[in-house]
């Protein structure tokens, strides 16, 4: 395990990149995008969540999430949709587009990656309230899909906003999202082997940089688990549980190397992690058992010391508790998911009383 809680956490949850597509846009255009958990099963079924990004490389256009007022994007900007919710694309404001789900499949289906998308106003556009619908705007566009688990327990997912704008300038100096863009180019250009897999590890690059920056730009009144990070007592707390996992920890430790009183520690963790630092050590251990169960034959007795419980019945019935199903069930549904080539569905984690 890491003392680096984010790191630790991406691992974990097993952040992956996928499908990459060059679009070209030119005039009015609009494209609007179904929700993730729509296509995930055809285009990631490997992964429990998808989120998409767009990555601006030429021009500018309009995104936001549908419904919602959209922002502006330049050449270098990168938008992120965390929670796969539907969001549209588009030349101008208030642009509507109705998704074309099928012509997104026949193209990954035909095609190499990064493949080109030519797009356009054609016959999809609803309406505009910007009225200028004569005027000409072009971009190029990078887009991509990034899976991950969602369960039993994922606090980042929880912390991140509908959408992410990480502007050009704001971006690390555009390392990640700059270098993806040019990668991306070549493979489109020279086809060279490996490719698309260094295109997939650039794009998991690119998102953790785009999350280090909003955690940067967090307001200091902001919750969550990014917050926790960022804050002193809270932080060092976290990364002590990340760190070894397995120790009994108890609230009077973490409190001792924290730097602050028992109630004050779980004050503040509650205040801004929203559940007691017990309660997110039982949560984060379930977390790294799944993951043990899913990718390993070990024996339950192995599994239940390996996240801090000397008994086997303790850790089966807080697993049972938090994840819904026996840890026997879980390794029997997941293996028997993998062997069909794709993932079962995860059950809704409850929280794990103190």
């Amino acid at each position: 395990m890491s003392r680096d809680p984010l790191s630790d956490l991406l691992r974990c949850v097993r952040l992956r990149g996928a499908l990459f597509f060059h679009v070209q846009c030119s005039g009015p255009w609009v494209s609007e995008a179904p929700p993730s958990a729509e296509i995930r099963p055809l285009l990631m079924p490997e992964s429990e969540h998808l989120m998409e990004y767009h990555l601006v490389l030429k021009g500018a256009c309009w995104a936001g999430v549908t419904g919602e007022p959209p922002v502006r994007m330049h050449s270098g900007d990168v938008v992120v949709f965390p929670h796969g919710d539907r969001h549209v694309m588009s030349s101008l404001p208030g642009m509507r587009a109705e998704p074309d789900v099928d012509e997104l499949l026949r193209n990954v289906a035909r095609q190499p990656l990064p493949f080109l998308v030519q797009q356009d106003a054609g016959d999809d556009v609803e309406d505009s309230d910007a009225g200028e619908l004569a005027a000409t705007t072009t971009a190029t566009l990078l887009c991509g899909f990034l899976g991950c688990d969602r369960g039993p327990f994922n606090p980042l997912l929880e912390a991140l906003p509908r959408m992410i704008h990480a502007r050009a300038a704001a971006t690390s100096d555009q390392r990640w999202s700059a270098q993806l863009g040019r990668l991306a180019a070549l493979q489109a250009e020279r086809r060279r082997p490996g490719g698309e897999a260094v295109l997939e590890r650039m794009s998991e690059m690119m998102f953790v940089d785009v999350v280090r920056g909003y955690l940067d730009g967090l307001p200091d009144n902001q919750t969550g688990w990014l917050a926790g990070l960022r804050d002193r007592h809270v932080g060092r707390a976290l990364s002590l549980i990340h760190g070894d996992p397995a120790h009994p920890w108890t609230l009077d430790l973490l409190s001792a190397h924290a730097g602050l009183s028992r109630s004050a520690l779980h004050e503040r963790f509650v205040q801004l992690i929203r559940q007691s630092p017990i309660q997110y050590l039982k949560n984060w251990r379930m977390q790294l058992a799944t993951r043990l169960l899913a990718e390993g034959n070990c024996k339950l007795a192995a599994v239940a010391r390996e996240v801090g419980y000397e008994s086997e019945a303790a850790f089966s019935r807080t697993f049972k508790r938090t994840v819904g199903v026996s840890p026997t069930a879980w390794r029997r549904r997941t293996h028997d998911a993998d062997f069909f080539g794709r993932r079962l569905p995860s059950t809704t984690p409850t929280t794990v009383p103190d």
